[in-house]
């Protein structure tokens, strides 16, 4: 796809990935319409890659379709959706709250495929769209004190798999980028900071990179760091080995 005068939704994109997506768009060409919770930071995103603010809260019902009916509202459509917008929690699943578990959930899983019904159809009318969806390494391989978390991600794996198979030839296509540890808030704003030196964290923009590039290469998965991949082939390939692994070293590979 070539991003150039393309219409592009980036949910959570007032700080982090969120942000370095935007400006990597706009660099494309593209229009970009910044959603996030906090009206300061996102219209300053907003200002600086040339585009548009839409404010909303996904956790809230209803939320997700306000956000995409204002999005297409800018320009009368969206023809890319980057979901990029999650939240994390730390900590013994037993320990978890109620309302904890269901906002989670309903940022993290639930608001994405909102999203995607929302803008979905006009892209299939049109001929043409995206849909970029944003995973983690712990919804491939599971995390210790992130078990809601890696279950949201490993249901948006199976959904994103899924809808590809809708939409081919729809002239739609369907991409999950897949990070490991990002330099980010995300780890502060959870709970617990990432306190360990390896792996390193990746800077943002890294992400962001990976992730246009699978727009306009239509590419199905992008895994960043690409070493990534191997932790899931191992699970697949010698069950035992890898749990007996992941027992011994613990949580080795924390969720962007």
């Amino acid at each position: 796809m070539r991003l150039d005068g393309k219409v592009v939704l980036v949910t959570g994109g007032s700080a982090g990935i969120g942000a370095a997506v935007a400006e990597r768009l706009a660099a494309a060409g593209a229009r970009v319409v910044v959603h996030g919770r906090d009206s300061g930071r996102t219209a300053a995103v907003a200002a600086r890659v040339g585009g548009a603010a839409v404010l909303g809260d996904l956790s809230t019902p209803g939320g997700a379709a306000e956000v995409a009916a204002a999005a297409v509202a800018v320009h009368g459509r969206v023809d890319v959706l980057v979901a990029n917008a999650g939240l994390g929690w730390s900590g013994p699943f037993v320990e978890m709250r109620d309302d904890e578990i269901d906002r989670l959930v309903a940022v993290d899983l639930v608001a994405p495929l909102q999203l995607v019904r929302c803008l979905l159809p006009g892209m299939v009318e049109r001929g043409s769209g995206h849909i970029a969806l944003v995973g983690s390494i712990a919804g491939r391989t599971a995390v210790a004190g992130e078990a809601v978390y890696a279950a949201t991600k490993a249901a948006l794996d199976v959904f994103a798999e899924s809808l590809r198979l809708e939409v081919r030839g729809s002239g739609v296509f369907v991409s999950m980028t897949i990070p490991g540890v990002v330099d980010t808030g995300f780890f502060t704003a959870r709970g617990r900071p990432y306190d360990r030196k390896r792996p390193r964290p990746l800077p943002a923009s890294d992400v962001a990179q990976a992730l246009v590039d699978g727009i306009t290469n239509d590419r199905a998965e992008t895994w960043i760091p690409g070493w990534l991949r191997i932790a899931p082939v191992v699970r697949a390939l010698a069950p035992g080995l890898y749990r007996r692994l992941s027992a011994r070293f613990g949580e080795q590979v924390m969720p962007r």
